[in-house]
């Protein structure tokens, strides 16, 4: 090999030498912070792993060198001399130390002015700069750019009214061992609201619809709603009757209110479920390709947040990171507790058997392998059960939307035309059979969305 190559191939192991320490500079400093035995013990055995690389470079770099030969070799007909010269003792004047050579080397440098820049001949003619003075003057542009806080965000206006109202009432309650379910799927749904703050939404709303349930009564026991012009007409049977036929709104409302509020948190913690199941198998494949690389297990989590390829499973990584980073924990009891708070059930499983595997010292890239395939046939079997089910529906949706319709204003118009049972007027048929409709597509858009959300 020539003496440019090793040179080369010197600069290359260098390079690689750099970045093994570097590493090891960050596991050493990680095992002086670290109190758990386990982790202690993984981060030596990757120490002891990193130090055989290390040693095998450096003997590499040592080879390289000695291989390097700093002396140009005699071309064929020139003669060595063996003999030294012998210096007279005459008065002859004495010859310069410095070769003629090294003399001409140092003439040439000294007439390259070395403060002064290269200036052009021409003096209207532009300085252009070079790729690395454009290089350096982009790096010191992004070295300038400030960096941009984010707001802090403020309670809106109805939970602060809501909050001075009920939130004593809500916090004894709480305290009293109330609302557990509704606070797990809080905490689990990501929805940026205390327990506390979020039970006094419910009272108030509960409240405000219990206020709007008395003014429809009231308007109710007065006025009727037709489908013919005037669409409001007054009653002309008794108030006690006209009463007994709608006193249930009074208590259907508030009551409707408070059961939606209440299983909210549930609704929106089973949506996200479903979107980072769909979004696991994959990130699992992507963290048992980056596991590969004997890379630190929490970097893992950051690498997976930078790609922002997935943004549910985002949402849950950065929440372990703060754990890490802010709360202090380590990334065994991270995992542990964000097992627990995590809304997705497969997500859980990740998380502790990623703590066991590490607690047990066990390969990081098989567990992440043999996860990936199994959540991958998981996600296989779940698209073909969302099928069939969309199948069903469809058939479901055709008989209730198509045919039940015409076989019920049928049945209304025989009814009217005999005089049995119920008579109503064509235009109340068709409100009824509108109203019908619509309340139908209603159902299997919401049943749709829960099942089927959009990541």
């Amino acid at each position: 090999m020539t003496n440019n190559l090793l040179i080369n191939k010197i600069g290359e192991n260098i390079l690689q030498e750099k970045k093994i320490v570097s590493e090891l500079n960050f596991l050493f400093n990680h095992f002086k912070n670290t109190n758990t035995p386990e982790e202690k013990r993984m981060i030596a055995s990757q120490i002891t792993v990193l130090k055989k690389p290390l040693q095998k470079i450096g003997q590499e770099v040592i080879n390289s060198i000695e291989k390097i030969s700093l002396f140009k070799p005699l071309r064929a007909g020139q003669k060595t001399r063996t003999s030294t010269p012998q210096i007279p003792l005459t008065s002859a004047p004495t010859k310069p130390l410095i070769s003629k050579s090294t003399q001409n080397i140092r003439e040439t440098y000294q007439k390259i002015p070395v403060s002064s820049p290269v200036i052009s001949k021409k003096k209207d003619e532009k300085l252009k700069p070079s790729d690395l003075e454009k290089l350096t003057l982009k790096r010191m542009k992004k070295k300038e750019k400030k960096i941009v806080e984010k707001k802090e965000k403020k309670a809106s206006t109805y939970t602060k009214i809501s909050s001075k109202i009920f939130y004593n009432t809500a916090t004894s309650l709480l305290d009293k061992g109330m609302f557990r379910k509704l606070k797990r799927y809080l905490i689990k749904s990501n929805m940026e609201f205390v327990p506390a703050a979020y039970v006094s939404r419910i009272f108030f709303t509960t409240l405000i619809s219990v206020i709007a349930s008395l003014f429809i009564v009231l308007f109710l026991l007065f006025f009727s709603i037709s489908a013919l012009p005037p669409f409001i007409v007054s009653v002309e049977e008794s108030i006690g009757i006209r009463f007994l036929k709608i006193f249930w709104i009074l208590f259907a409302i508030p009551i409707s209110t408070f059961s939606f509020a209440y299983i909210y948190p549930s609704l929106e913690k089973k949506s996200i479920e479903n979107k980072i199941n769909r979004e696991l198998p994959f990130a699992v494949i992507h963290m048992s390709s980056i596991s590969g690389a004997m890379i630190e297990p929490s970097k893992i989590f950051s690498i997976i947040i930078s790609t922002k390829e997935y943004p549910n499973l985002e949402k849950e990584f950065i929440k372990l990171q703060n754990e890490i980073n802010i709360y202090g924990y380590d990334l065994v009891t991270a995992l542990r507790n964000r097992s627990f708070n995590s809304p997705s059930r497969k997500l859980a499983d990740v998380f502790n058997g990623l703590a066991t595997t590490i607690t047990s010292g066990g390969d990081l890239s098989g567990f992440f392998d043999k996860r990936s395939q199994t959540l991958l046939f998981e996600h296989k079997l779940e698209m073909e059960k969302q099928l069939k089910t969309s199948e069903t529906l469809m058939d479901i949706y055709i008989s209730l939307v198509i045919a039940a319709p015409m076989i019920l204003m049928l049945m209304l118009m025989m009814m009217r035309i005999s005089g049995l049972g119920v008579a109503l007027s064509p235009p109340m048929i068709s409100l009824v059979m509108i109203l019908a409709v619509s309340i139908v597509n209603i159902f299997f858009l919401t049943f749709l969305h829960l099942k089927q959300p959009k990541n």
